[in-house]
């Protein structure tokens, strides 16, 4: 059958996944999710035809199927499967209510069944949308842009916080990936992706500050206490909500993992004593780490690596996120928490976790935080204790290659400052690097979600200082991408006139030479090069 996946940082040979994604999903698996990116572009042609606009409930639905797409995030393949079903079937709903055919691709698609659509996009993939390859690779940009936005979008609609203007975009980038654009016209909706991406990281800082407060700089414990304990990971942070409620008083510790460490930061989760601390590092190193946890494991959104045995009878997926052969916890009711008591019952009759390290992790610089420090900052800047901040947030992975990030931190000047947000905070989080007169030389913003914080820090510096041009600051940009969320996120960068960004390990295989070149001449995108040059370079502002 083949499979065709270019969509992540660590494809095979930096040419694509054929046969099976490093990720860990397989051909079908990887169609599957094809089928489902046709499925909605085709909801999103049928949309692009009311009157009365994109509906709630399309923009919703398209959130939650991209999500489903996204690297690490769901490989159950009958889940996929009913996700797809019930894209066809609002579609069908919407085509009926028009009294339409469906309008995706009329020469393959018109009056497909759902079985039928299903057994013909099995043989048809992303290269079908163009056999242009710079149209291709513009395409590309704008596909993996908008699955970050689902991502993002959809934790907002979680915590019941909407935008109707990014709904609308769905429909009209989607709808766009079918039909025959120009390299201009694609190049623009590739900087509009950009500006919808700045409005959904806003949209759900706004959710998150106003649900549980603004973070603050906290101290997260690294250690393990005696009792039986839950892990949970992700990025969803009502999902930890109704845990931690859940958990209370039943004598159950909860650890947090990898994306979920920002979670301490924030004020409404402070109250709960037997949230306790952070266990393990990285998504990728969840194989060793959950085996040793004892007890189980919640995965809330995408970064799953494939199950082990050791582990799997003790581990759930909740959302999108779905592993053939794991309990799936099903959504909350309206008003009501999602059921964790199989977890729950389960910790009890496990042993405590293994401790792996014990020590503390600073963070909860969101932008908030830091702006309230603005003064602070400002002077140390001014006379010069900070020379330069480098911002490196983004994605961590396993390539050997990303200890480039761990060498860059390592070999900064001490008058320098690191803005992180992302799990590649894990390959420098936890180094002495020490402080600037009490400012600490790691500034850690949150989750990838948060990297707004770090985009708005940038901005309000400008201001601060008088600048007219974001590049004029002293900073950096040195960003490590993994998956789609970190495709949003450079969209939004570029979209905010940043430029000189330096992104690795190496650049997206999606681009095509031309496409590459033209973002360098525009934007002054590069790839990393060796530390003591990079840091070298970005010193002296290059």
């Amino acid at each position: 059958m083949g499979m065709s996946c270019n969509q992540c940082q660590e494809s095979i040979h930096g040419t694509g996944c054929r046969a099976r994604g490093v990720c860990g999903k397989d051909e079908l698996t990887a169609k599957l999710q094809d089928v489902l990116v046709y499925a909605t572009e085709g909801l999103a042609l049928s949309a692009e035809q009311l009157p009365e606009g994109v509906s709630r409930k399309v923009g919703q639905l398209i959130s939650e199927s991209l999500f489903v797409t996204v690297t690490n995030t769901n490989f159950d393949e009958d889940a996929i499967v009913v996700q797809i079903l019930k894209t066809l079937a609002l579609r069908d709903e919407l085509n009926f209510a028009q009294d339409q055919k469906p309008a995706h691709d009329a020469a393959r698609w018109s009056g497909s069944s759902k079985e039928d659509f299903l057994l013909k996009s099995l043989s048809v993939g992303l290269d079908s949308l163009s056999e242009n390859e710079d149209l291709r690779s513009l395409k590309s940009l704008v596909l993996f842009g908008i699955k970050g936005l689902a991502a993002y979008t959809d934790h907002a609609a979680v915590l019941a916080y909407h935008d109707d203007d990014i709904y609308a975009f769905y429909v009209k980038g989607l709808a766009a990936l079918t039909k025959d654009l120009s390299a201009d016209e694609l190049t623009a909706l590739v900087l509009e992706t950009g500006g919808v991406a700045v409005k959904a990281m806003a949209l759900l800082d706004k959710a998150n500050t106003e649900t549980y407060g603004h973070p603050e700089i906290t101290m997260v414990k690294t250690g393990v206490g005696k009792n039986p304990g839950i892990l949970i990971s992700g990025h969803d942070l009502r999902d930890l909500e109704d845990l931690l409620k859940q958990t209370e008083g039943t004598g159950v510790d909860v650890y947090s993992h990898c994306e979920m460490l920002p979670a301490h930061y924030y004020p409404a989760f402070k109250k709960y004593s037997h949230f306790v601390g952070n266990y393990g590092g990285s998504w990728w190193s969840q194989d060793k780490e959950f085996e040793s946890f004892n007890g189980p494991i919640l995965m809330t959104t995408n970064c799953i690596v494939p199950v082990r045995e050791a582990y799997r009878n003790r581990m759930f997926t909740t959302g999108m996120a779905g592993y053939p052969g794991l309990k799936h916890i099903p959504a909350r009711p309206e008003g009501g928490q999602k059921d964790f008591s199989a977890l729950v019952a389960l910790a009890k009759t496990c042993k405590s976790p293994v401790e792996l390290e014990n020590g503390e992790i600073v963070g909860g610089f969101a932008h908030n935080q830091v702006l309230a420090l603005a003064d602070k900052v400002v002077d140390a800047v001014k006379s010069g204790a900070v020379k330069r901040f480098i911002v490196m947030a983004g994605c961590d992975g396993r390539h050997a290659s990303r200890r480039y990030y761990t060498d860059v931190a390592a070999a900064l000047p001490n008058d320098t400052i690191i803005l992180t947000a992302g799990c590649a905070k894990y390959r420098y989080n936890k180094l002495e690097l020490g402080d600037i007169g009490g400012i600490p030389r790691v500034l850690d913003a949150g989750q990838c979600n948060d990297s707004y914080s770090l985009a708005v820090i940038a901005l309000k510096l400008k201001e601060v200082f008088g600048l007219a041009d974001i590049n004029d600051l002293p900073i950096s940009f040195d960003i490590a991408w993994y998956e789609q969320k970190a495709v949003t996120v450079l969209l939004a960068l570029l979209y905010l006139g940043v430029k000189g960004i330096r992104l690795g390990p190496t650049l997206p295989e999606f681009l095509t030479p031309n496409v590459a070149a033209a973002l360098v001449e525009k934007f002054g995108i590069k790839p990393i090069g060796t530390v003591e040059a990079d840091v070298e370079a970005m010193m002296a502002g290059a």
